[in-house]
């Protein structure tokens, strides 16, 4: 079940053994976890219990740094040699704003192109547009852990072609194949 997404962060306590406690479920939870958690919308606070020094910052880098190293880049190394840089110029004032601003216009720009998927576009009269950007927002959904196609018109919980899915994720990419698969022959149909 996703956390859901409140003013108050969550707050992990470090123990001296480093072992991690979610305060709001009384249990032990691992790095993994804090990822799920902010992937679902949830902001987290990490504190030491003894000292209480905010570890968030620390616990945040080492989760990029995981996934990083599994060979899951989003960094490129460009970006990585300019926020090394950054550290040690007059830029480091300015960068974090600027990456700040630059994330919150990306969150926007996603919002933005979910909504005029099927309102401006001129493409929406083409024969099979529907099913395509039923597609298009499964597939973003996917892609961005369910943040963008949220507000799309499939919502949770719902299967691309608006019915309720009883069978769960399954049934909902078989939907989608076939969707794309008339698709395919529409449109080969409309190029001959």
């Amino acid at each position: 079940m996703a956390a859901e997404s409140t003013d108050k962060p969550l707050l992990i306590k470090r123990y001296a053994s480093r072992r991690l406690y979610n305060t709001e479920t009384s249990d032990y939870v691992t790095l993994e976890d804090i990822a799920s958690f902010i992937r679902e919308g949830r902001d987290v606070q990490i504190v030491d219990l003894k000292s209480g020094d905010d570890l968030t910052r620390q616990y945040l880098l080492q989760i990029i740094a995981e996934h990083e190293s599994r060979g899951e880049n989003m960094l490129p190394v460009g970006v990585l040699n300019d926020l090394v840089r950054s550290y040690t110029t007059q830029s480091m004032s300015v960068m974090p704003q600027f990456l700040a601003m630059s994330f919150e216009m990306f969150r926007e720009g996603q919002t933005k192109m979910m909504e005029n998927m099927g309102t401006i576009n001129p493409m929406a009269k083409v024969p099979g547009f529907d099913a395509l950007r039923t597609q298009q927002e499964a597939f973003l959904k996917a892609m961005t852990g369910g943040v963008v196609g949220a507000t799309g018109p499939a919502g949770e919980g719902e299967a691309p072609s608006g019915k309720a899915s009883a069978g769960g994720k399954g049934d909902d990419l078989d939907e989608i194949k076939k969707e794309l698969a008339a698709l395919q022959m529409k449109l080969a149909r409309m190029g001959k």
